[in-house]
């Protein structure tokens, strides 16, 4: 009596699994050109971050902490990217930050548009809104599954678990941005004659933009965090040497190459954050 009876058993991830089976037989082109374009998109990021001469990102990631923050953030964000050459891991960093460039790209190319959509239809923002509950508050290691199913071992298939996992925030908070902006002022553009197209660019999502840089940061932040999961499947970076750490215990290269992950993700938050502030109205 205390078990709970199998007559209720419901085996629903069985239909997930064979609506995964039929995507895979019925739209595996389909796939495979999504699969190329992805690939694409990160290989030819990857070839750019490497061909940088190390001393230039230094310089660049000094100019870029002292425009978002101040000049002692630059000197400080440029001497942490030292601090991960010396250990080795310089290429490795460049490759984990292809693999996060690449899937926030995507993730703002999905998530903006679908954002602005939800602001204007709440039918539409009332099917979403479960979806990204799920997409947010399911293990990342499930992603991993169809995405291997669907494009193979290697880099694609940790792009696309990452993009599923990355998307959420920057729809959630351009939403948010466009519904928190005043209806007068709306209603003040539409009666000097703006089409609901030039309401849109030229209003609403110009005041919403310091809400929506919030989204880009935090999905910046989410890719960031999936490179550890990521390398399971073969995807080379930071993130794999912290994998190789766990299964030899190695507590020195485990060290190195989770601090290096720490800079790279203070940094992303910092400058981003910096450059969202600049976006805010004044009060």
């Amino acid at each position: 009596m205390s078990s709970f009876p199998d007559i209720f058993r419901f085996n629903l991830g069985q239909y997930v699994d064979q609506f995964v089976k039929w995507l895979m037989t019925d739209y595996g082109e389909v796939f495979d050109a999504i699969a190329s374009g992805i690939l694409s998109l990160l290989v030819s990021t990857e070839k750019i971050l490497l061909w940088l001469p190390w001393w230039l990102v230094l310089l660049g990631i000094l100019l870029l902490g002292w425009k978002a923050i101040n000049i002692k953030a630059g000197i400080v964000f440029s001497l942490s990217l030292f601090l991960v050459g010396t250990f080795g891991f310089w290429d490795l960093m460049m490759m984990t930050l292809a693999i996060v460039l690449a899937s926030v790209i995507i993730s703002l190319v999905i998530g903006i548009p679908l954002g602005v959509l939800t602001a204007y239809s709440d039918r539409f923002n009332a099917v979403m809104r479960p979806i990204l509950d799920a997409m947010q508050t399911m293990p990342s290691f499930v992603y991993l599954i169809p995405a291997l199913m669907l494009f193979g071992m290697g880099k694609v298939p940790a792009v696309f678990a990452t993009i599923i996992y990355a998307t959420p925030p920057v729809i959630r908070l351009t939403d948010l941005g466009i519904r928190k902006v005043p209806k007068e002022m709306v209603e003040a553009s539409i009666s000097f004659g703006s089409s609901n197209w030039q309401t849109l660019l030229k209003v609403q999502l110009p005041q919403a933009l310091p809400t929506i840089m919030t989204g880009i940061n935090q999905t910046t932040m989410m890719a960031l965090s999936m490179v550890v999961v990521a390398s399971m499947i073969g995807a080379r970076g930071l993130g794999l040497e912290v994998l190789r750490a766990i299964q030899r215990i190695d507590i020195a290269k485990g060290f190195e190459a989770g601090i290096s992950i720490v800079f790279l993700a203070i940094i992303i938050d910092r400058v981003s954050q910096g450059i969202a502030e600049r976006f805010k109205y004044p009060e």
